[in-house]
């Protein structure tokens, strides 16, 4: 009688465990990813979620550009990934585009808003430079 009971709640067990891996999203395994220092699939996940407007995402992409995690060291990228999760009110994003920008000529500051206001303005279907 016992043993019918710990298999059933075994079995239970296993499946609300799969449950719960089912239910991470983009975000959830991006993070997994990242913290695990797999950065290609990470920026893979992070990526469409930016385009979406998703501020988190927006400055964590900005991140991954600035350190070279997963895609090439992009300063302009940075800065325009940065500016578009600032704008959206992420105040790391702030912080962390003020550090990009000292590294930047004004030139290439201002190429990149204007990456930054093209992508928005094309409601983040022109963000792929």
């Amino acid at each position: 009688m016992r043993k019918p009971v710990v298999i059933g709640g075994m079995i239970v067990a296993a499946q609300m465990w799969g449950i719960s891996a089912a239910c991470a999203g983009p975000w959830e395994d991006g993070m997994a990813a990242y913290n695990r220092g797999d950065y290609v699939p990470a920026i893979r996940l992070f990526r469409p979620l930016a385009e979406t407007g998703n501020a988190r995402a927006q400055h964590l992409v900005g991140v991954m550009y600035r350190k070279g995690q997963g895609v090439a060291r992009n300063s302009a990228r940075a800065f325009m990934w940065l500016s578009l999760a600032a704008r959206r009110g992420d105040a790391r994003a702030r912080a962390e585009l003020q550090q990009v920008s000292q590294a930047m000529s004004p030139q290439e500051i201002s190429q990149a808003s204007e990456m930054a206001q093209a992508c928005e303005a094309s409601n983040y279907r022109a963000c792929e430079y």
